[in-house]
């Protein structure tokens, strides 16, 4: 049976990172950042070209899903929302309600999810994860896209 992973990136060592998709068998990683990279040393591991090299180095197919990030606009709404929380993005272990409307409304409402995962069927994937750098899914978009696409695949959703 498919499953479908979710992983961040936020207090992980590179070793604990890399461990996650070899200990949940990933084949298939699917990246839905705006923007590729994370400022500083500690997660440079996650920024596009050492991250797709040393995929491809575990034998995991890398699949850039911009079409799935959120727009800067619906970013700075939660970044209200953290604001008046009094937290930051890192502390965050859920995402506000605004964002996950607009979120929906804007972005998944509008991808074609169903060809989605006729692709990975097509590619024989079984395990699929999505990545954004939050530590917890519930604070991200990727939880959102991980429910929708197991929504409608019927696929097992796991968070690690």
């Amino acid at each position: 049976m498919t499953k479908i992973y979710t992983i961040g990136v936020y207090n992980s060592t590179e070793n604990e990172y890399f461990d996650k998709l070899k200990n949940n068998h990933i084949d298939l990683f699917c990246d839905i950042r705006q923007r590729r990279g994370v400022r500083g040393s500690q997660y440079k591991f996650v920024n596009s070209n050492y991250l797709q090299h040393r995929l491809s180095d575990m034998g995991i197919k890398y699949l850039y899903l911009k079409e799935l990030a959120p727009t800067k606009d619906i970013r700075q709404k939660q970044k209200d929302a953290d604001r008046l929380n009094n937290e930051t993005k890192k502390q965050r272990v859920s995402i506000g309600k605004v964002f996950a409307q607009e979120y929906s409304h804007q972005i998944l409402d509008k991808f074609d999810m169903e060809d989605l995962i006729k692709q990975i069927k097509l590619m024989n994937k079984t395990n699929i994860v999505f990545f954004c750098v939050e530590e917890h899914a519930a604070a991200c978009h990727r939880s959102l896209v991980a429910n929708r696409m197991g929504q409608l695949s019927g696929f097992e959703v796991i968070n690690l």
